[in-house]
């Protein structure tokens, strides 16, 4: 293949294009901000879970200290109505006297067991409010700090992709004027070779795969018209000559 010397070297203007187009994809790719989301998030995601545990654990002992102050309140409601018949004098039975002073007696026991568990019950729900809370306040501030990772990771995509735009436009105006065969070729190299497709001959090395070139590679070089596309024999990108080649 033949390609002007002005073409040739404008493949080195692609190709620095096409570096920096890499690079920013990279570094779109691996921004610090999305591994520090990444475990930010499975953090949060742990800490909600623990926070809906409490939650729960909140609402059931919640119902359960209803059911127990109302085991208490009718144990109350009975022994006061006990107590009244028996300050009313209405019950004269002496063994009827007896089973409602015993009824008494076992109703303030049961009131005082059944107080017991509306405590214990009480310090359980306390404990439960406390852990919501506190697991609120991490939840929240694992939030806050995966806002502000997210506004750097937009801020960051707004960056890169601004400067891709530019340089994809800058690309597509140096491609322009390279003939159509030339640009295939460089484009079949740099996929097949990592992304590099030309590289420039410097003081008789390969830049593309950073090899000195031999004597007889010299001399090839050296015998070539200048319209011809060679190829480095090591890497087999296009090799671009220029006036520091050299040669």
């Amino acid at each position: 293949m033949n390609a002007a010397p002005a073409d040739q070297i404008r493949l080195l203007d692609v190709q620095a294009l096409d570096v920096r187009l890499t690079q920013l994809a990279h570094r779109r790719n691996n921004l610090p901000e999305l591994a520090e989301l990444q475990t930010l998030e499975a953090d949060l995601i742990q800490q909600r879970d623990l926070l809906v545990a409490a939650q729960t654990e909140e609402s059931d002992t919640s119902r359960e200290q209803t059911k127990a102050e109302q085991d208490v309140d009718q144990v109350r409601q009975r022994a006061a109505r006990d107590q009244k018949r028996l300050d009313s004098g209405a019950v004269t039975s002496p063994k009827d006297l007896e089973n409602l002073q015993r009824e008494l007696t076992s109703l303030a026991k049961r009131q005082g067991d059944l107080e017991d568990v509306v405590l214990e019950v009480m310090e359980r729900r306390e404990s439960a409010q406390e852990r919501v809370t506190e697991l609120t306040g991490r939840v929240d501030a694992i939030q806050a700090k995966v806002d502000d990772a997210a506004a750097r990771r937009d801020a960051a995509y707004a960056e890169i992709d601004a400067e891709h735009a530019t340089v994809t436009k800058e690309r597509e105006l140096t491609v322009a004027d390279i003939p159509a065969d030339l640009l295939k070729l460089y484009d079949k190299i740099r996929t097949k070779e990592g992304g590099v497709g030309a590289a420039r001959l410097y003081q008789r090395r390969c830049e593309g795969c950073r090899l000195e070139l031999n004597i007889t590679e010299v001399n090839d070089v050296r015998a070539a018209a200048a319209d011809a596309v060679l190829r480095c024999e090591n890497c087999t990108r296009i090799l671009v000559r220029t006036p520091d080649s050299g040669l």
